[in-house]
Parts: C-alpha cells; sequence; structure tokens
C-alpha cells in the first residue's frame, strides 16, 4: 500500500478513508484519492475496482459510508449531480442515459436554461449552443433532437456539456469508448486547453495508449481499495498491469491459429441505411475484424444482418442456403447472434436479473413442456459466470447493479450460451479492462476453434489486428479494402495502412 498523501500538499480533490457497502457486497474499503489542479489524473482498475463507485460518493449520486471528502480546500458533501455541479464538478458518465425527445441545445443546458424572467430563452440558448458545437466541429445543429445521434455523437454531447460548465474538476468516465480516432484527438486536445486553465480532470479509460499519452499521475484500485499512486513519468504498462489484476497478463491478445473450415456466412451486394453493396464471406473458426472510422457503416451493416434495421438490396446465405432476416429473432433461429455497442438499450434488461438475462434467448431449451428447469438454468448461469470472472456475489442482483465491465461480461455470455453458428460483436471490449479483454479474446479464440465463425467489430486497431485472420476496412459506407494476418504478421500492413484506407486511401 502505498503511504497517505501529506496534509499540507495542495489539492483540488481530496478523498481520504472512503468505504462504501451495498448489501453484502463491499464496494470500497478505505480508499484514498488525491488530485492536484491542473492535472490530468488517471483512474486505473479492473470492472468492479470501485472507480465508478468512488466518482459517484464525489457527485453525490452515493453518499459513503466512512471517510471524508474536501474540495478546493473545504469540507465537500453534495447530496445529487446538481449541487456537485453548483461546487464546481461535472462527469462524463461511461452508461450514457440522453432524453431522446430533447434538442442538442436543451440536453446541453439540462438544469442550466437560459430564462428570461420566468420564461424559457430558448432563441439565446440555441445560440449559446451552436457556438460550442462548432466549437468542437459537430456535424448538427443546436436544434437536432437527441434520438436522432448515434452513440459516437450522444458521447460527444456529454463532453460538450460537461466542459460548458466551466467546472474546477471534471471527471471522465471511458470518454472515448465510442469515439473514433478523429474525435478522440478533438478530446485531446479539449484536456489539454482545459489544464492550461486550471482545470483538473479524472480520467478511467482501460485503454493504456490514452493513459500514458494525456495523464500527469495515475492511481490503481483493485477489488475496492485503493493500491497505489505513481507519476506517469517512469511508471510502465507492465507495473500498472501488475498493479491493477494483481498477476501478470502475458497477452492481451492471445490469438491461436484454427482450422479454417467452409464458408457459413456469407452476405452478396448488401444495402441499407448508411452502407451500399457490401459483399464478403466468414468461414468456420476465422474471426473476420471490421475496421473503420465511427459512422462508416460497419456497426449498420451489422444491425441489418440481425434484423435490427431493414435491408434494401442484396442477399444473405447460411451454410450456403438464402436466408431472409427482417426481426432479430428470426437471426437467433438461424444461429446468428449479435453483441450490440449499445448494451444498456440493446443488450440488457437493467432490472432483470443475472440469470434472466443470461438466459432470455435460450429459454426452450430450458423448458418442460410449460415448466423451465430452473435448476439447469442456475447451473448453466454460474457456470458461464465462472468463465467469464463475472463479480457479483449473486447471479438474482439486477444487472442495473454491475459495473459497465460486467454487464459486457452478462451480454456475453447470454449469447454464448446461445452457442450460434454465427457471432457478430460489436465492440465487445468496450470499457472491459485489461484482464477481461484477455479472457474475452481468450474465449473467442475457443469458439472459433469450435468451428464457429466470429465477426468482430472494433475500434481499437490494436485489438483488431491482434485478434483477426482477417480485416475488412469500411469507408463511408462501402469496404475499402481487406488486409490478412499475414500482411499484418509480415510487417507489410500495418495500423497507418488501416487508417489510410479508413479514411479513403486505396
Amino acid at each position: 500500500m502505498e503511504e497517505k498523501a501529506r496534509a499540507d500538499e495542495a489539492y483540488v480533490l481530496e478523498c481520504r478513508g472512503i468505504s462504501k457497502a451495498f448489501g453484502g457486497t463491499q464496494a470500497l474499503k478505505d480508499v484514498d484519492l488525491f488530485v492536484r489542479p491542473g492535472e490530468v489524473h488517471a483512474l486505473l482498475g479492473e470492472n468492479g475496482a470501485g472507480k465508478s463507485t468512488l466518482m459517484k460518493c464525489i457527485i453525490g449520486l452515493h453518499q459513503q459510508d466512512e471517510g471524508t471528502i474536501r474540495f478546493e480546500g473545504r469540507p465537500y458533501t453534495a447530496r445529487g449531480p446538481v449541487e456537485a455541479l453548483d461546487a464546481g464538478i461535472s462527469m462524463i458518465h461511461q452508461e450514457l442515459n440522453p432524453e431522446p425527445h430533447l434538442t442538442i441545445a436543451e440536453s446541453v443546458f439540462l438544469k442550466r436554461e437560459d430564462t428570461r424572467g420566468i420564461f424559457l430563452n430558448k432563441k439565446a440558448q440555441n445560440e449559446r449552443a451552436e457556438d460550442i458545437l462548432k466549437k468542437f466541429n459537430f456535424p448538427h445543429g443546436a436544434k437536432t433532437l437527441m434520438k436522432e445521434l448515434t452513440l459516437a455523437q450522444m458521447q460527444m454531447v456529454e463532453i460538450i456539456k460537461a466542459v460548458s460548465c466551466n467546472s474546477r474538476l471534471i471527471i471522465m468516465d471511458e470518454p472515448t469508448s465510442s469515439l473514433d480516432s478523429e474525435e478522440t484527438e478533438h478530446l485531446f486536445n479539449t484536456i489539454r486547453e482545459l489544464k492550461e486553465k486550471g482545470v483538473a480532470i479524472i480520467y478511467i479509460s482501460h485503454r493504456m495508449e490514452e493513459i500514458f499519452r494525456i495523464s500527469d499521475h495515475v492511481s490503481v484500485f483493485r477489488d475496492g481499495t485503493y493500491i497505489g499512486e505513481r507519476p506517469m513519468e517512469g511508471v510502465t504498462r507492465d507495473e500498472l498491469i501488475s498493479m491493477m489484476v494483481g498477476r501478470k497478463v502475458e497477452n492481451v491478445f492471445p490469438k491461436t491459429a484454427c482450422d479454417i473450415g467452409d464458408v457459413v456466412f456469407k452476405v452478396e451486394k448488401l444495402s441499407g441505411k448508411g452502407f451500399e453493396d457490401i459483399s464478403f464471406e466468414v468461414r468456420k473458426g476465422e474471426i473476420l475484424g471490421i475496421s473503420g472510422l465511427v459512422g462508416s457503416g460497419r456497426s449498420e451493416t451489422m444491425r441489418a444482418i440481425f434484423g435490427m434495421a431493414p435491408v434494401t438490396g442484396g442477399r444473405i446465405f447460411l451454410e450456403g442456403r438464402e436466408i431472409k432476416i427482417r426481426k432479430p429473432i428470426q437471426a437467433i433461429r438461424h444461429g446468428i447472434c449479435m453483441v450490440n455497442e449499445d448494451r444498456k438499450n440493446y443488450g440488457l434488461a437493467l432490472h432483470r436479473s443475472i440469470r434472466e438475462n443470461m438466459t432470455l434467448p435460450t429459454l426452450p431449451m430450458k423448458q418442460r413442456a410449460p415448466i423451465l428447469n430452473k435448476k439447469q438454468e442456475e447451473k448453466e448461469c454460474l457456470e458461464m459466470g465462472k468463465m467469464l470472472t463475472l463479480k457479483s456475489a449473486s447471479i438474482e442482483h439486477d444487472a442495473f447493479s454491475l459495473s459497465g465491465g460486467n454487464q459486457q461480461k452478462v451480454v456475453l455470455a447470454k449469447w454464448l450460451l446461445a452457442d450460434p453458428k454465427v457471432l457478430i460483436l460489436d465492440e465487445p471490449t468496450r470499457g472491459v479492462d485489461v484482464g477481461a479483454k484477455s479472457e474475452i479474446h481468450s474465449l473467442m479464440c475457443e469458439f472459433a476453434a469450435r468451428g464457429m465463425a466470429v465477426i468482430m467489430i472494433s475500434s481499437e486497431l490494436p485489438e483488431v489486428m491482434g485478434m483477426s485472420d482477417r480485416i475488412l476496412v469500411y469507408h463511408e459506407g462501402k469496404i475499402n479494402g481487406e488486409v490478412s494476418r499475414d500482411e499484418i504478421l509480415s510487417g507489410s500492413a500495418d495500423q497507418e495502412t488501416i487508417l489510410g484506407k479508413a479514411f479513403g486511401g486505396k
């Protein structure tokens, strides 16, 4: 354990001895965090380590059971995010919860509306929002409804909202999880500007390259306890991973060679909203990577294949036979399953139990006439939870009670229990820690070895390069090239090659 920080050192935020329990689960135990003005302080830890719980204590969504918080040298307590915002603390949440029928301007200035007397001054509010959106080169106007935005654009609105509050401390929980490389660069430039103004930033991310690029200090949590703090200068990636997981993670991308068999899934000249004339095939035992910028049509294609969006042209084949898919239930019956990038809206029933979420697609297999074989259901869920190292005191707890990374594991478990022929993974490790990433990647290899065809979409180039047998690169709704694993291993293709194709190069 690290020595406690000196009481006389200048901090903008001091958290000392914070503990928090939920029923029988100890989420935080005697945790410390000290953040200096004008610094980016990274917070690392596996899923369930307590990072988000501490942040929720800071902004008043939870009240700590023990310990003290000081902000700008004074005792601090917030009874909710509005009080935290009034005090000068704002937070960008990992799990987005936008109101779909609000405009961008209304969302940005929610609870901070422009008023003229007792009336809302919409004109002034829209003008202020337009000025901020232009600064971020945002592609939509202030009057656009939130429901018309992509997940990445909703994430950018949350970032814009936090920055517009003129806070002295901004908490960013996985802010780049839905952003492409260009949007991430814009965020980093904004972070640098905020630092110059003396704004402190707590930055939570599982992307190590980001931590090393923008952070000044890093604190590490493990299993709800404080492990230590390090200056970024001189610390190594292996040291941080060891602090996080308490063990050495040998290989985050444990790709194993599998026997690749016959074509199991194929699309010909598929078209729909956001994509056009898409043709590709996937073989048994193959992991097909899909790369490209956010909005390039990669997720749109997979959603249409899974029946979540209409197909306007083209054909789909499974095991040599043409099939029609208009609804997700039809895809599931054919043995095609999809882990959606937006787990909150499309992956989970948050107020149902972990067990119910895991077995929802496979309930008919666990029935004896009208009776559910609950014993078999519980056995399979417990085994899958153990395989995925799911952190929960009980599979009867609501999915809502889990951290973002553990929620992702439940989504994965749901489809793995269905034993699909084709498994589509859209950002499968979004918001997942480095240890769990390695476990998920190992599972991908295991299922490919069993003959499953795996399609993986990822915004992380190291992931798509490290795990794929082939990579298709999207640009503006079309496939703009293919890169093989042999090309990557031989050095004839690299990240620049893929990025070049993603930006339209040949």
